[in-house]
């Protein structure tokens, strides 16, 4: 067998977002010994993406706010299928968890009495983003990774773990390569927790950075846990989409938050239209162009926008604006800021204006930009215990983008940074909790050995397929048949696809060897977005109904009855399977929170 260098932890935490580093902490508070192992450098992780802001109800902003609002919030942004009992958790810990942040040193925004500014967000009932202008992402790792490696972890940058390791129906460690020089590593753990993000890059146009391909979701399928919830990917309202040297590059909701609005390419603010307005959020938002620029100078009221719906609403729209022939001249909308003016626009959304001015000689204190949605977020994932954030497989965890439960049908703008701080703290505490009463268990060298046929096998073939010419099949195959608007005919067609380059997959040819090879590590990741693909569009196609982030023009009508169920797919002898499960039931307590809204 191929030799491989063995590395042993109490807890090994794979991912160094915001996830993976609140994980890494609270073992450490634990007295246990912490690995991290992470795709990228330390400070890389896709979590500097959430630029908006941290949603908690701090109630900063002379406004009505508390845990049940954001509960109520999330629930209905959710289309109701979320788990209770984990957006429950979240509502009310997010509010400890940003203001632990600000105690570790995270440097916020001020209101004029000194307390953390907050914004306005899609879907949001009263401001509640906690943010650092349009940069809270970044603040948020530098400060967790500050606060993580004054701790001490062991960290292993630029590794890509591959497998997870089992014994006996529990974790045992996992089997990773160095992406530099490809030498094999197995470690040895008593748990796991994967923080590994999501994995939008099997569609063309995603906001998505390299690292993510799904790795942690496809390997604790593979493992035995269960993945819920897959059909619900999130395409966020407003990518760039022209220039080309911007194009899929996120625009974040903060721009909109801060009185950016849509126009079609007719020069029209389309999303006053009443076909774009849901019953529900009569009231909430301003019902004219007029009164929603009077609101731009009143922040004391409560209204909103029709620009701030919930993302799948907003994202809808411009998707039907386009497909109707109203759009602008490269095939999307208009979103433009520059009516607050350049000094204001600098100073709320200084990346924004930093970033596109330098990348595509866009100056948004002065033109539009041109926008369009784009992939952006997966609601689904590993199914998890609430409290625990354990999976079915014992000793393996999971937190943050990769586990699924808290978003239901639909995520709310900036519930993703406090997601990460809520539940990374809970499942690294989990983690520890566990390690401490378990033994190291032995790894399988058949485990190992199979792993290893998977990951060298291109290398040793001289004809076979092309990592590269596969993924970009993939990407057209989920853009055509599995984006905004779906059907039977066309995620049928797709899944057919998705199929054949599984197959395909199987004969992959890389040249070269394993040292500085990216050939060779698409190789391994498109094996995991085949998996997860297959898993979104047959969850898709078993969804009748339309909810949330999933449309099917077929069935374009929201069924009760569907609003009862997960579907959760599970790999079982090798073929992946979807089956209804039904949604964990809500607590009396919180159904009379639901109620009042109500009333």
């Amino acid at each position: 067998m191929e030799p491989y260098e063995t590395i042993a932890h109490d807890v090994l935490i794979i991912g160094a977002g915001g996830a993976g580093l609140r994980a890494a902490i609270a073992v450490m508070e634990a007295g246990l010994d912490c690995g991290i192992v992470c795709k990228s450098l330390l400070g890389k992780a896709h979590t500097v993406m959430a630029e908006g802001g941290a949603a908690a109800a701090l109630a900063n902003m002379h406004e009505p706010d508390n845990w049940k609002v954001h509960f109520r919030d999330t629930i209905i942004g959710g289309a109701y299928l979320n788990n209770p009992r984990t957006v429950e958790l979240f509502a009310k810990e997010a509010i400890e968890r940003v203001l632990e942040l600000e105690e570790y040193g995270a440097v916020f925004d001020r209101t004029s009495e000194g307390l953390i500014a907050q914004r306005p967000f899609g879907g949001h009932t009263y401001r509640r983003l906690n943010h650092v202008g349009d940069r809270t992402g970044l603040e948020l790792i530098r400060t967790l990774q500050d606060k993580a490696v004054s701790m001490g972890p062991a960290v292993h940058m630029e590794q890509t773990v591959t497998r997870l390791l089992t014994s006996e129906g529990r974790i045992v460690g996992a089997l990773a390569y160095e992406r530099a020089d490809g030498r094999i590593i197995v470690y040895r753990a008593k748990a796991v927790v994967l923080a590994t993000g999501g994995w939008g890059r099997m569609y063309r146009h995603t906001s998505n950075s390299w690292e993510s391909t799904g790795d942690g979701a496809a390997m604790a399928l593979v493992a035995g846990a269960d993945l819920i919830d897959m059909e619900m990917v999130q395409f966020h309202p407003t990518g760039m989409l022209w220039p080309p040297a911007v194009r899929g590059l996120l625009v974040t909701e903060a721009v909109r938050g801060e009185g950016g609005i849509l126009r079609n390419g007719r020069g029209e603010r389309f999303m006053f239209k009443p076909e774009y307005m849901p019953e529900r959020y009569r009231g909430k938002f301003a019902d004219d162009p007029e009164e929603a620029e009077r609101w731009l100078d009143d922040k004391n009221n409560n209204r909103r926008p029709p620009e701030l719906l919930p993302r799948d609403e907003v994202a809808r729209a411009i998707y039907k604006e386009v497909k109707a022939g109203r759009g602008t001249e490269h095939g999307g909308a208009y979103l433009d800021v520059s009516h607050r003016g350049a000094a204001y626009v600098k100073k709320k959304l200084p990346s924004m204006y930093e970033q596109f001015l330098a990348l595509g000689d866009v100056d948004i204190t002065s033109q539009p930009m041109e926008v369009y949605p784009t992939v952006h977020y997966a609601m689904g994932g590993i199914r998890v215990e609430p409290d625990t954030c354990a999976t079915c497989v014992r000793g393996l965890y999971a937190a943050g983008e990769c586990a699924a439960g808290l978003h239901g049908a639909n995520r709310l703008g900036g519930n993703s940074l406090t997601d990460i701080l809520v539940f990374g703290r809970r499942a690294g505490q989990a983690a520890a909790e566990y390690a401490r009463s378990a033994e190291t268990g032995e790894s399988d060298a058949k485990q190992i050995e199979t792993e290893l046929d998977t990951l060298l096998g291109p290398l040793a073939r001289t004809e076979g397929e092309r990592p590269a010419v596969l993924a970009a099949e993939l990407q057209e195959a989920m853009q055509s048949g599995a984006m905004i608007e779906r059907s039977h005919d066309g995620l049928s067609s797709c899944l057919a696809k998705v199929q054949e380059l599984s197959e395909r997959a199987k004969r992959l040819a890389v040249n070269g060897d394993r040292r500085f090879n990216p050939g060779w590590h698409a190789a391994r990741d498109i094996r995991f977005q085949l998996l997860l693909s297959e898993a979104i569009v047959r969850s898709a196609l078993e969804r009748k109904e339309s909810r949330g982030a999933q449309w099917r023009s077929d069935y374009p009508l929201t069924d009760p009855e569907w609003g009862k169920v997960n579907l959760v797919a599970r790999l079982r002898d090798g073929a992946l399977t979807i089956e209804k499960a039904p949604l964990p039931p809500m607590a009396d307590h919180l159904r009379e929170i639901m109620e009042e809204v109500r009333r």
